[in-house]
């Protein structure tokens, strides 16, 4: 019976072209509040979609978070019977009820990873089919995260994917992973072994002899190729794993060269044609930490300069386009940062897609958020919060697994300890993460004191420290780290934030610093707040990364500061992406080296009142001179840190021409603004 049942199959595979395809679903949804009972009531929406993109940015605390309902009309070709259909969800915050045809298929509790719902035998084929996904963003004490410091953007704010395949394929419901895992066992510059591991998905009743293949290729360019038969029982398997061997292989080495190898994972009936096909990115690369030395690639060391990024921008809250995610990537790689940290939750798999190919360090995080300074707590020790947490680990790694720019798995983010306490919690989640990849690091990042035992359970640890900000001076991040280290000095310490809020609207003469919680940020205090940070930070080689705050604006409805309520201005770049404020060039001069620039600091101050103004530019240029009005007033070269300065700058009544040029390579570069003086 068991042959006989192959046997058909592998007539329908050679019949009928097998292939998955994936159906992108955003279009034409409808959608309307839970308290929206009338009929007729809602309206049409695409995908992604939020319904907090107005209220939450506009700074109102009590934001919508409830429950929004989704449906759809989606036609089921006939064809497709016989094969398995699933809906793959990218992302929708929180938790996600689907229904067919008025028929309850599953739930999904996470705000931020994906989630598969196999709907083969709930759907009618030939026929229109009603997709009901019922959303529900209301804070629920077993669902990670239970605060944060940012919006929780609710609805179906990422892809919606129905996915057919044939009864055996590669399994698409392993935590939503690709069901391909390429283990890097052991990577040198000689030899690099990697393991493939693959998990099949067989929807018959019937046992079915297989044919896996694995093939690397380099470009176009085929490299080598291993294959294995065997046997795939009804429902989950574990092929055997098989031994990729690259000798003097080519490494993804971070912005010098993010080189990728591709990797074909196939599966076929024996004799048959192929019933399934992926594709992996394999980006080959070693690494460790060293407490007295910081990050290593490679062999190579290599300060890890980074900024955090949350997802969110105007306008559209956390429903993205894959051009947003563009312009993101593209502003991280022209200020020049080489890491980044994915604040405080997974986000979207295409942005993990240009960090590989632009070749950034990813420390990527589950939502385990405490409150930081405000009320509530990120922690309720009762089992379906522990459970909830723990899946929520297993699908950040799973789905993310084989993506080369991915160093660190994030555990936990501002907890507190008093009430219940997390640390035998942290310590299941880290062992849990050494469970599910061995290859990499586990990091936290904390806030309380550095000698407290949350700190000491993954493999390195960092802090979030805003000395200067609230409370104290910028000074006094290098004596905190030079204690630490002497201290703890078998601590692996990073920092995992620093910043200072700065509106672009706010300009004043003196270096004073603004109120954190009140109306007055002005953005020449952020400015001098970075240098002194990153002064601090780069004399310092054994912070084996740090990670500023923010490289964007963002969206915190409780928030009343800055120039407007509900934004955290701590960005070096606007909520809108349009602005990118002073702190942004000073990082820019001293960590992009390849864009030559120049650029005049404080240059919204338009207006002065003395006669005598100081002058500052930040450039990577060797030299540069000032004019004001036509007038030479000298050259410079830079300090340590790619700034350049003059004193005593006369300005005349009316308006200013200030300009700075340099020359690169016999080309003249400049940057002018106006000032006034009256």
């Amino acid at each position: 019976m068991k042959t006989a049942v192959c046997l058909s199959l592998l007539f329908f595979y050679t019949s009928v072209f097998a292939s998955r395809k994936e159906i992108r679903i955003n279009d034409d949804w409808h959608f309307r509040f839970a308290w929206q009972v009338q009929q007729g009531s809602g309206q049409r929406v695409n995908l992604p979609h939020t319904w907090n993109s107005g209220d939450a940015p506009a700074g109102k605390p009590d934001y919508h978070r409830g429950i929004g309902n989704y449906d759809k009309q989606l036609y089921i070709e006939p064809e497709w019977e016989g094969k398995r259909l699933f809906l793959r969800f990218e992302g929708a915050n929180t938790v996600t009820n689907l229904f067919i045809n008025d028929m309850h298929v599953g739930e999904h509790r996470g705000g931020y990873g994906a989630f598969v719902f196999e709907i083969t035998d709930q759907v009618r084929y030939g026929a229109e089919n009603r997709i009901l996904v019922r959303v529900n963003n209301a804070p629920q004490l077993d669902v990670m995260p239970l605060v944060g410091d940012f919006n929780i953007y609710g609805g179906i704010y990422r892809d919606v994917h129905l996915v057919v395949v044939e009864p055996v394929h590669l399994s698409l419901t392993d935590y939503a992973s690709s069901g391909v895992y390429l283990i890097q066992e052991n990577v040198t510059k000689e030899q690099a072994e990697i393991k493939a591991r693959i998990v099949l998905s067989n929807g018959t009743q019937s046992a079915c002899p297989v044919d896996v293949r694995v093939k690397l290729f380099d470009g176009k360019r085929f490299i080598q190729e291993q294959s294995l038969h065997m046997t795939a029982g009804p429902g989950t398997t574990y092929a055997p794993d098989m031994t990729l061997s690259i000798p003097n292989p080519r490494l993804w080495n971070g912005r010098k060269d993010p080189f990728m190898y591709r990797v074909d994972v196939s599966v076929a009936i024996s004799g048959g044609e192929e019933t399934d096909r992926i594709s992996q990115p394999l980006g080959l690369r070693f690494f460790h930490v060293d407490p007295e030395k910081g990050f290593f690639l490679n062999g190579e060391p290599l300060k890890l300069q980074g900024v955090c990024r949350h997802q969110d921008r105007a306008e559209r809250g956390a429903a993205l386009y894959p051009e947003h995610h563009e312009e993101d990537a593209a502003i991280l790689t022209e200020m020049g940062a080489n890491a980044v940290r994915l604040s405080h939750y997974p986000q979207a798999s295409y942005f993990y897609d240009l960090m590989d190919k632009n070749g950034i360090i990813v420390w990527t995080e589950i939502p385990f958020v405490g409150p930081g300074g405000y009320q509530d707590r990120g922690f309720v020790d009762q089992p379906s919060f522990r459970d909830n947490g723990k899946e929520q680990l297993k699908e950040l790694i799973r789905q993310h697994y084989n993506h080369p720019s991915i160093c660190f798995w994030g555990l936990f983010n501002e907890l507190k300890t008093a009430g219940d306490h997390p640390l035998a919690y942290v310590k299941e989640l880290n062992a849990l993460a050494h469970q599910e990849d061995p290859t990499r690091l586990t990091t936290a990042a904390s806030f309380l004191p550095d000698d407290d035992p949350i700190g000491q359970v993954t493999d390195l640890i960092a802090w979030n420290k805003y000395y200067g900000w609230y409370g104290g001076s910028p000074d006094e991040m290098g004596e905190w780290a030079d204690n630490a280290h002497k201290n703890h000095p078998d601590y692996k310490m990073g920092v995992s934030e620093y910043g200072a809020g700065a509106s672009i609207y706010h300009q004043q003469d003196s270096v004073l610093a603004g109120t954190a919680s009140g109306w007055w940020h002005p953005e020449n205090y952020q400015t001098y707040y970075h240098i002194r940070h990153w002064q601090a930070i780069a004399e310092r080689p054994f912070i084996w990364g740090s990670f500023l705050w923010i490289l964007f604006d963002f969206g915190a409805a409780h928030r009343s500061e800055g120039d407007r309520p509900g934004i955290n201005d701590k960005g070096l770049v606007s909520f809108d992406r349009k602005v990118k404020k002073d702190a942004f060039y000073f990082y820019k001069a001293n960590w992009n080296r390849d864009d030559k620039f120049v650029y005049i600091a404080a240059r919204r101050h338009r207006d002065h009142a003395l006669p005598e103004t100081g002058v500052m530019v930040f450039s990577n240029l060797p030299e540069t001179e000032l004019f004001v009005n036509g007038k030479s007033m000298g050259k410079q070269s830079p300090d340590n840190y790619s700034t350049f300065r003059w004193t005593e700058v006369p300005l005349e009544k009316g308006a200013n021409t200030v300009e700075v040029k340099g020359i690169h390579q016999q080309r003249m570069i400049s940057d002018h603004i106006i000032w006034n003086h009256h």
